[in-house]
């Protein structure tokens, strides 16, 4: 409800009454125009000046759309995401995924570079996936943001993995297409099969999560991300194993 953008508009009396709000944020829906006023030490004037910047007619309509808002938090909040993991779980069953996972692999197997990257929470994803592959004894790196462009060819047979729950981050989206254009192969993992990553990637690994956003801030489960990761990696390295003629680990 209190995105960035309305913030940084608000002024310092309006932002004493934003302060106010999280302060008695159990309350506001049984405060009065004028207690909430006295409270923030502003006049009441000023309080239908924040309404109206948070996209409300007026007081009482504010307190309703913030307990809605509250109430939505809690469910979010409350949400432990065993729905969610249970679904995936299901997915993981489906020819599309088994399907998804050997084309990553088949890819994987003919590189000798695996580049993983990502930004925000898909970045510290990306991060944990180099460094799976490397405990793996693969060459892996993460590169982390801000970007600046690409303009290197990149080494032969190097694959990128691209991390995003939504698939549309732009950022991302440039960074990863120009390591395609510079000879990268990319596998895409991802929440959203016809995301605008998943059209520009070789390969589109989805898992197919509820996606939960509350005031532009992304609570998706990214335990699927992690597993897929690690699936990858051990699937990998078990035909490598058998490649070199070494028995299966128990």
């Amino acid at each position: 409800m209190f995105t960035h953008e309305i913030l940084s508009e608000l002024s310092e009396l309006e932002l004493s009454i934003y302060n106010c709000i999280l302060r008695h944020r159990e309350n506001i829906g049984r405060m009065k125009i004028k207690e909430l006023a006295d409270e923030a030490h502003v006049s009441t004037a000023t309080v239908l000046r924040f309404c109206r910047k948070m996209g409300c007619e007026g007081y009482a309509e504010f307190k309703l759309r913030y307990k809605e808002h509250l109430e939505k938090e809690k469910i979010i909040l409350g949400d432990t995401g065993e729905t969610a993991f249970r679904g995936f779980l299901l997915r993981m069953g489906s020819r599309d995924f088994r399907e998804s996972i050997e084309k990553a692999l088949a890819i994987l197997r003919e590189s000798r570079w695996f580049v993983f990257i990502g930004s925000g929470f898909s970045g510290i994803l990306a991060k944990y996936g180099a460094r799976y592959f490397s405990n793996m004894g693969y060459f892996s790196f993460y590169i982390g943001g801000p970007w600046p462009s690409l303009r290197q060819t990149l080494e032969k047979r190097t694959a990128v993995i691209v991390l995003s729950e939504s698939g549309s981050t732009q950022d991302t989206i440039r960074l990863a297409s120009q390591m395609k254009e510079q000879g990268g192969a990319l596998i895409a993992i991802t929440n959203h099969p016809g995301s605008a990553l998943s059209r520009i990637s070789d390969c589109s690994i989805t898992y197919h999560v509820p996606s939960v956003i509350s005031d532009e801030t992304n609570f998706t489960t990214q335990v699927p991300v992690l597993f897929t990761l690690e699936l990858l990696a051990k699937k990998l390295y078990i035909h490598e194993g058998k490649k070199d003629g070494q028995a299966d680990t128990p």
